[in-house]
């Protein structure tokens, strides 16, 4: 695997093999989803230690149903896979 993302995922449930992730990830959330969520996608990424981000999707609740947010969601998505899986940047941290 060269590189993940979850969209309104709940890193929660694998929070053992959180520290074990090589690949880089991005994790989404809706910026008005339920405030559990997103502290659970904080507290994924503080124990990611591979190249990670967090975006908050603003004006988003958890299914990313308000007009033009799923294709936010795509496009990020899009370019992290873009990025982090080309050969020259696959071993930069993003």
């Amino acid at each position: 695997m060269q590189a993940i993302v979850s969209r309104g995922g709940r890193p929660d449930l694998a929070d053992w093999a959180l520290p074990h992730v090589k690949a880089p990830t991005l994790l989404i959330v809706g910026g008005d989803d339920n405030i559990p969520v997103i502290a659970m996608n904080e507290d994924a990424l503080a124990q990611l230690h591979a190249p990670k981000r967090l975006e908050i999707i603003p004006r988003a609740t958890h299914l990313f149903e308000e007009p033009g947010k799923l294709a936010a969601v795509a496009q990020l998505a899009s370019e992290w896979f873009t990025h982090t899986t080309s050969s020259k940047r696959l071993f930069e941290k993003y």
